[in-house]
This record gives C-alpha cells, structure tokens and sequence, in this order.
C-alpha cells in the first residue's frame, strides 16, 4: 500500500461507507479547486485531443517551463515513474530513502543495482559515476524541504541522470529545479496534480526534461492516456490561482494543528518537521503502529504505518493534513491511548 491504507476494504471490515472513514493514510489535500459541475459540458464522443495541447498550455502558465524544456503527460506521477525507468534502463539507481516504494519495485523489476543512500545518516555519501540518482523533494514519508544547490553539482560532476520527484513541492512556497534542466539535459523532474489539488481520482502526473529526452520517452508512451473529463477538470483547476496560495496557508495553518494535536497526545517522541501536507512521528519506547491503528479503528481512523520504507520501521506512523473537524476527532480518540 505505496499510497496509503485500502480505504475501502477498511470500510467494509467496520461496515460503514468510505466516505465514513477519516483517513490520515492518504496525502491528498482535503479542498479542491474546482467543482466537478465544470465536466457537464464536456463532450464525450470525439477522441480527446492526442497531443493534450490546451492541457499542457494550462500547465505552461502554472509552472515555468524554460525554453528546451517540454512535458509529457501520464495517467497519474506512478505510471510516469515506470515509463521514465524503463525508458532509461539505469545499470545503477540510487535512492535517496526512505522514499516512494514504487522505485525500489520497478528498480527490482528492471535488475538494477540498486544503492540506497540514508538521507538522515549519509546525505553527502559518495555515488558511483554515471548511475542514476532519485531524489524526492519535499520528501516522503517526512516532508523534509531540501535546498539540492550542493547535491545538484555532486550529481552532476559524477555525470550521473537525475530524476527529481516533485509530487508535493505545490505545497512549499521553493522553486522547481526545472530551470536546472536548460543546463544540464540529464535532468528529469516529475510532478503530480491529484495531491496538491485534492483530486486523486483524477490520474494526472508529467515529466519536465529537455526536448530531445521527452520525444525519445514519447516513441514507447501510447496515444488517450488521459480522458476527457480528466483533461477538462485539470485545466479547470489550473486556473484556479488564488487557490495555491490558499492553500499552502491552509496547509501550514492546519498542519501546525495536527502537530499540536500529535504532541499533545504523549504517544510519540519524535515528529519530524515536514514542509508538506504530512506529519512523520514516531511512538515512543518502540510503539507498534499496527497497535495504535487497532485502537483509532473504532473510530474509523485509518493511518499509514511506515514499516515498508526504507530506514524505517513499524514505529513510524505517518498523518496526512486533514480539515479541523477531522484533525479535532484524531487528537480526541489519541488521548484516549495508552500504549
């Protein structure tokens, strides 16, 4: 569960509707930006447009995209993780953990050599030349903002291709490294708009890189990956832009209170200082996250143990930021705990 707990197979062991369940597991912003009303007039018989031409222009007004730098679209920021490494095939990946679990199994699936790098012991650890690196920035599960000015030169003096996630820096007010690319044509940056703008069910992710790498990425990618009504919602949120300010004080104003309301529990003796719509926390005296979702269950909380990251174990529990009235009814049933 890369993403967050099955939110409806939980449903169905308490008996009760999704929509009943508060869950913390999945990192999605609980606003959107725009009402799904916008999709009835979308038309539904002609194809949709196979190069996503207004798509992507929306997307060039939201981020900058240098000159020498085109997109590529994907049905959400996994499927363009995958398509990206097998298009490059890397002998040695570097990981930068803990992180995303969908690039150890792809890595696995394509027989690299796969390098973990502990980003909390070994940041400024050495890496062999021309390997490819992948950072994820803001981090997950912890939400650490990195500043990669020192890292960016390491990389590239070691001749290495770079892949930087960019999947929650939305929520950060930082610039992309995309500029990095008009520099240096071994630079791939990877974004998602289902988190920031609060729309997993629309699977809409792409790929910044310089122009000759995106059309070589193109020639395996098939035509439709994105329909209709996922084009026209995601242009509609795009320009929505009083919504990214909004949301980033939203974020941080709810995000603080999550913090408090984690603190405030006595459950854990680390909460990491995330920058992005999450909280990493750790339970005290080696806690057992599985023992501390049993007991939130009956209130149909559902939370994301970390054990299958990298570096970390069952004693990382991480929190989405979630509204008030749902971050209120966590800290009621925590105080309530005695681990």
């Amino acid at each position: 569960m890369n993403h967050g707990g099955n939110i409806y197979q939980f449903a169905r062991r308490l008996d009760c509707l999704p929509e009943q369940v508060l869950d913390f597991s999945a990192n999605i912003n609980p606003k959107q930006a725009v009402d799904l009303n916008c999709l009835q007039q979308v038309q539904l018989t002609p194809y949709a447009d196979p190069d996503y031409g207004l798509l992507k222009q929306a997307i060039a007004q939201r981020y900058p995209v240098p000159a020498g730098v085109d997109i590529e679209l994907f049905n959400g920021a996994s499927a363009a993780i995958f398509a990206l490494l097998r298009s490059l095939q890397p002998k040695d990946l570097v990981l930068y953990t803990p992180l995303y679990g969908e690039y150890a199994h792809i890595a696995g699936e394509l027989g690299c050599n796969v390098h973990n790098i502990n980003r909390f012991a070994q940041l400024t650890a050495d890496i062999p030349k021309h390997s490819t690196v992948i950072f994820v920035n803001p981090s997950t599960p912890d939400g650490q903002l990195y500043d990669l000015q020192d890292l960016l030169a390491k990389w590239r003096a070691a001749d290495c291709t770079i892949i930087i996630d960019e999947s929650f820096l939305d929520f950060c007010k930082i610039d992309s490294v995309t500029g990095h690319i008009a520099h240096y044509d071994k630079l791939y940056v990877i974004k998602s708009l289902s988190k920031f703008y609060g729309c997993a069910g629309i699977r809409i992710g792409f790929i910044l890189a310089a122009t000759a790498a995106i059309k070589e990425l193109h020639r395996f990618e098939p035509a439709w990956k994105l329909s209709s009504l996922d084009i026209a919602y995601m242009q509609q949120a795009l320009a929505n832009t009083a919504f990214i300010e909004q949301t980033r004080q939203q974020t941080a104003h709810l995000r603080d209170l999550l913090h408090q309301a984690l603190q405030e529990s006595g459950l854990f003796d680390k909460i990491y200082p995330g920058q992005a719509n999450f909280l990493l926390s750790r339970l005290a005296n080696g806690g057992d996250g599985y023992r501390l979702q049993a007991f939130v269950e009956p209130s149909r909380i559902l939370i994301r143990v970390c054990d299958n990251f990298e570096d970390l174990d069952k004693s990382h529990v991480r929190f989405a930021v979630k509204d008030e009235q749902a971050i209120a009814r966590l800290a009621r049933s925590l105080k309530e705990i005695r681990l």
